[in-house]
């Protein structure tokens, strides 16, 4: 099992690493704010938000390659349903296409609203990658809980981080096992054998979902999120704080220009 998949290089030691789970968590939600406040047309303040975004991860001492690789994941997701906006979109005409009897046209406004989804998405998630990246799990869910996040959302977090890669292993043996026995079966078998193994899926996570619950309450298992170390706010988190507020707003200001 790949256990350091979400948090691989966590345990490095950096200025950034060695800050206040609570101080990073609320960092974040403030860029992605910022982010999300911005007009598709204020390059300046893209440009900004990359910028501190690198700057971050060289601070951080985080492979730059491993951290682009982890934020362009999120790009198909976000494309499936945004490639749609150019040509649904009402303005200025960029092009069109004949497809038989069907006119297909795409508009400036319509790209513009794609550029605008697919870069505050990738921001977004290059911000949430750096969390993840220089905060090791628990200590995370602990700043979190500490934060005031609801204890169950927390604790959904929590399972998933632990469970996740049972059953991406419990998914990985039964495509071994399904691609044992194929004997060369037709669209229709594939289509079939692959919903059995969702379904034999979903039954062993629900079997062993019971037996982990029942487990915990006989441990004592009250909901709280414990670490070996408390979490304490220092003097790096204030300068921290004060210089990410410095530099949002500088690509807040850039953007009114």
């Amino acid at each position: 099992m790949k256990h350091a998949f979400l948090d691989q290089y966590s345990e490095l030691d950096s200025f950034v690493h060695r800050l206040d789970p609570r101080t990073k968590a609320l960092m974040v939600l403030a860029f992605v704010l910022v982010v999300m406040a911005t007009p598709p047309t204020a390059w300046v303040s893209f440009a900004l938000c990359t910028a501190l975004m690198a700057g971050l991860t060289l601070l951080a001492r985080l492979p730059p390659l491993y951290v682009l690789k982890r934020s362009v994941v999120v790009l198909p997701f976000v494309l499936v349903v945004a490639l749609s906006l150019p040509f649904f979109e009402d303005g200025r005409e960029a092009g069109s296409y004949n497809i038989e009897w069907w006119k297909v046209s795409i508009s400036y406004d319509g790209l513009l609203l794609l550029w605008n989804v697919v870069v505050k998405s990738w921001l977004s998630a290059l911000s949430l990658i750096l969390l993840s990246a220089t905060t090791p799990f628990p200590r995370l869910l602990k700043g979190l809980e500490r934060l005031g996040v609801p204890r169950v959302m927390v604790m959904i977090l929590s399972f998933m981080y632990r469970y996740i890669f049972v059953l991406v292993d419990e998914a990985m043996r039964l495509g071994r096992a399904r691609d044992s026995r194929n004997l060369g079966g037709g669209l229709l078998w594939r289509a079939r054998t692959l919903g059995n193994m969702i379904g034999t899926l979903f039954l062993r996570s629900y079997e062993r979902a019971e037996r982990v619950y029942q487990a915990m309450l006989a441990r004592g298992f009250d909901g709280e999120i414990r670490t070996l170390d408390e979490l304490r706010i220092g003097r790096a988190d204030l300068y921290f704080g004060l210089a990410c507020c410095f530099c949002l707003a500088t690509i807040w200001l850039a953007k009114l220009r």
